[in-house]
């Protein structure tokens, strides 16, 4: 690993090195000096969430986030129930991890319908429910808006105005919003829109990655590693730090290049680059 290790602030999501086995994740971020990590419910369900709970907090590593709840805009009644269950088992496994949010990706439009607003309406709807059940186990739900192009299929809230709307309906101890460069960095409203969410108290997350082209088929697995591409990372943390945020940043990278590497590797560079890019 790097001479110094990890900067304080570096949080590692769990994602940017899928390879690894929980185990693994946890004694590589040890042995980085890593104090923080985003964790993912399938992989942390297949492990055990008691038992992964007992694993991260023996290597005293904080959860930085857990990703992921959401996906509320279901038009059907069956439908909303079955997303209110699910987010309330997340909210279980965010408080038995002690994480410092649940992510919320919202969802995108149900199949057939071009409701924008009316799916955004449902996402209120459905945290109404949701936000007591959260404060009854002292959950803090973050609200991600997630870059316009996954607007149909995945997240009709595509900036972080419309995620603060939305946050704006339940107390800012309750609900925050999760501020990802790699979503937000082309919005020339994001300066005013961080400076409103600091203000509120509302940044329960900040993430990095960077914008590469041309995107992969299904756009999805697109992130670029920090400095590869078109982000000013250090401007885009320096800007949530001005507006107050002072926890983890964490890094959190879709990209099959680094899942096919030895995860050692893989994390020595994003630390450096890190260090280099954000830091």
């Amino acid at each position: 690993m790097s001479p110094a290790g990890a900067p304080a602030r570096f949080s590692l999501n769990q994602e940017t090195i899928r390879q690894w086995s929980l185990p693994e994740l946890v004694a590589g971020c040890s042995a980085a000096g890593v104090g923080s990590v985003g964790l993912w419910r399938d992989p942390v369900e297949r492990f055990g969430v008691r038992e992964t709970a007992k694993l991260v907090a023996g290597a005293g590593l904080r959860v930085s986030s857990l990703c992921r709840g959401g996906f509320f805009t279901a038009a059907d009644p069956d439908g909303r129930a079955a997303a209110l269950e699910d987010n309330r088992r997340a909210v279980e496994e965010a408080a038995e991890l002690g994480a410092d949010a649940l992510v919320l990706v919202s969802g995108g439009l149900p199949d057939g319908d071009r409701d924008l607003a009316g799916a955004r309406r449902r996402i209120v709807d459905i945290l109404g429910d949701l936000v007591p059940y959260a404060a009854g186990h002292g959950v803090r739900l973050g609200i991600e808006p997630l870059h316009p192009m996954y607007a149909a299929d995945r997240c009709v809230v595509s900036t972080l105005g419309q995620a603060l709307d939305i946050a704006e309906e339940f107390p800012a101890t309750r609900v925050g919003v999760v501020v990802d460069s790699y979503h937000l960095w082309w919005d020339e409203r994001l300066p005013s829109e961080v400076r409103r969410a600091g203000e509120a108290g509302r940044i329960v997350s900040v993430q990095v990655a960077d914008w590469v082209t041309p995107l992969p088929e299904g756009v999805l697995l697109g992130r670029g590693q920090l400095g590869d591409g078109s982000i000013d990372l250090r401007a885009f943390r320096e800007l949530t730090d001005s507006a107050g945020y002072r926890g983890p940043v964490e890094v959190e990278i879709f990209h099959p290049g680094l899942w096919a590497r030895d995860g050692e590797e893989v994390l020595r560079e994003v630390i450096d680059r890190y260090r280099e890019h954000v830091a």
